[in-house]
């Protein structure tokens, strides 16, 4: 069984959005106030985090998360990213972290995150972390799961998904190559980015994503990512099929 515990469901920019004025932004309902996407996975005494935002300390501060044994990075959008550094509490108690991500990202991190992940530069109280490249195209093994790695779009530029089980973590999805498809079948849960009402260029609307979710057939779909233009959470909720929910901030689930 795995535990998943929503630590963020937002967009790049959070909800309530910096000067916004817009009703949800407004929105008196905890289920309104996301911030940028992150999850905790947990199976036995394992804690396995998906992406690291800029509210990744105030994430780990709410969720009372005792421990993260790996981090896996989607993409390199700072959003999904930038609190890189506030894994140093986890590295000052556990040692270095093991950090996941395609080889496209890893290069990248290693530019922005120089002091980090450059030895020669690595700045004395920064974090330490052990690179793993994942190949798109290859599982791999954690913790005695097996991680098949999905690759989507996020308008052209190649995001990572993780299934582990029969649950599969799907964010800043627009496109899914056929291929790709093929490895989300039989799912128990399925967390997938749904943006807002209205098309977007890289990333699923509400009516794309329900219409990928009918052609999938998961048993259940988590939406997360979602922009405040989503609606209110309350409202939006009533219109969903049976086996589709928004996702909220501190939301637990399981899978089977």
């Amino acid at each position: 069984m795995l535990t998943i515990e929503f630590l963020g469901t937002g967009t790049s920019q959070g909800v309530p959005v910096i000067c916004s004025t817009h009703p949800v932004c407004l929105s008196k309902d905890p289920k309104d106030q996301r911030l940028r996407v992150s999850v905790v996975v947990q199976w036995e005494n394992t804690h396995l985090v998906i992406d690291c935002g800029p509210d990744f300390r105030q994430q780990m501060i709410r969720s009372k998360c005792p421990k993260v044994d790996a981090l896996f990075i989607t993409h390199e959008h700072a959003d999904h990213t930038a609190g890189l550094d506030d894994i140093r509490p986890f590295v000052f108690n556990q040692g270095a972290m093991p950090l996941y991500a395609s080889q496209r990202v890893m290069n990248n991190l290693q530019k922005r995150f120089d002091y980090i992940l450059n030895d020669e530069n690595k700045y004395p109280g920064a974090p330490s972390v052990n690179t793993r490249i994942v190949d798109p195209k290859t599982p791999f093994l954690f913790r005695q799961k097996e991680i098949i790695p999905i690759e989507v779009l996020h308008h052209n530029l190649p995001v990572l998904g993780y299934r582990i089980d029969d649950f599969c973590y799907l964010t800043d999805v627009k496109l899914i190559p056929e291929q790709e498809k093929e490895k989300l079948t039989h799912l128990d849960v399925l967390v997938l980015s749904a943006l807002r009402i209205e098309p977007h260029i890289s990333h699923l609307n509400l009516e794309e994503a329900l219409a990928l979710i009918e052609e999938l057939k998961p048993k259940q779909c988590y939406l997360t990512h979602l922009s405040h233009l989503i609606g209110f959470h309350e409202e939006v909720s009533k219109t969903l099929p049976s086996n589709v929910f928004l996702a909220y901030d501190t939301l637990k689930i399981t899978s089977y």
